[in-house]
């Protein structure tokens, strides 16, 4: 969680309390209304309960405005890894390896996926627990649930997860932060793949991707396992081209959508130990001063799955990798494909 500075809250005390409050969730409105009157009907919640939970939610502006305006949609490639690639971030990184040794290489070898690719992902959605979101998400599914036409289909069925959520983990739903999309946590999941995919790695019988670093780190890997990881594949590699660029290659696919054969027979030469029918994908990004080449493999696009971008792929792989490289003298939990 991010900690608050008290120092830098004083100068905005007098702006905060004249802010106008948040208007709370209208009740009587008819989509709210049927929507309450499916999770008791489908859900059994106790009428009283429910109303609480929603008559506390506040429709917050701000989050429709981020909503619609996400900084990766203007961002190219060499300022996207710049941010995630910050000497603080590589050694708070190298710090939580070293501290989780043990736990990612347990984990590692009960899932097989990497222990650089869930350090990586934990480290690119929360620096490493520092930030976590400061939004209720209550807040943020209410608001885009109801307020936010574009995907409102979406976000109510993630409302639906959350209350289903709180219900069987037995938390306050008013009380609990996350991002401005509603994802929790130290592994950011979303209320359906929390409940789906959340799991309890440290043998305490609960599920907390707040406090218990085994259950981050398991579920992230119990989440990436489920969508299909291979163990021992690698993620992406350096590439260049043989000949210039003339049209064959056609970059921006999430997933694999050619092989390893085709893309060398189109021009883009790279080094794997992938066999020449292995899933493969061409990956052109904006680098500094030209663009830059990779090939992608299956796991690439099973990180996809966790955040659908190809940018945030590369950042997961490249953060986790250059931790790893800065590992004590004691090296990476376990060995892991190059």
């Amino acid at each position: 969680m991010i900690r608050a500075i008290r120092s830098l809250h004083a100068p905005f005390l007098a702006l905060a309390l004249a802010a106008p409050a948040a208007p709370a969730l209208d009740l009587e409105r008819e989509d709210v209304r049927a929507f309450a009157a499916e999770m008791r009907e489908k859900h059994g919640f106790d009428p009283a309960w429910l109303q609480g939970v929603l008559a506390d939610a506040e429709l917050q502006p701000r989050i429709v405005e981020l909503m619609s305006k996400p900084a990766e949609r203007v961002m190219p490639w060499h300022a996207y890894r710049r941010h995630f690639l910050t000497d603080e971030r590589i050694g708070a990184g190298v710090a939580f390896w070293t501290e989780h040794r043990d736990t990612l290489a347990r984990v590692e070898q009960s899932s097989g996926v990497a222990a650089h690719v869930i350090v990586g992902i934990i480290g690119a959605e929360t620096f490493f627990g520092r930030i976590t979101g400061k939004f209720r998400v209550v807040d943020a599914l209410a608001t885009l649930a109801f307020d936010y036409p574009p995907r409102a289909k979406y976000f109510r069925a993630e409302l639906e997860q959350f209350l289903l959520l709180a219900r069987e983990e037995s938390f306050d739903a008013g009380s609990v932060l996350g991002s401005y999309a509603g994802a929790m946590g130290n592994g950011q999941f979303m209320p359906r793949s929390y409940r789906e995919w959340a799991v309890d790695g440290d043998g305490d019988g609960k599920r907390d991707l707040w406090g218990s670093w085994p259950d981050a780190i398991a579920s992230v890997a119990n989440y990436l396992a489920d969508h299909g990881w291979r163990a021992g594949e690698p993620v992406a590699v350096p590439a260049s081209l043989w000949f210039p660029e003339d049209g064959a290659l056609v970059a921006g696919k999430l997933a694999p959508d050619s092989t390893v054969k085709s893309l060398r027979d189109r021009g883009l030469a790279f080094e794997t130990t992938q066999g020449a029918k292995a899933p493969a994908l061409f990956v052109r990004v904006d680098g500094v001063d030209a663009p830059e080449l990779r090939a992608g493999f299956h796991n690439f696009g099973v990180i996809t799955r966790y955040n659908r971008s190809v940018l945030y792929a590369l950042a997961v792989e490249d953060l986790g990798r250059r931790i790893e490289s800065l590992l004590p003298d004691a090296g990476p939990a376990t060995a892991s494909a190059p």
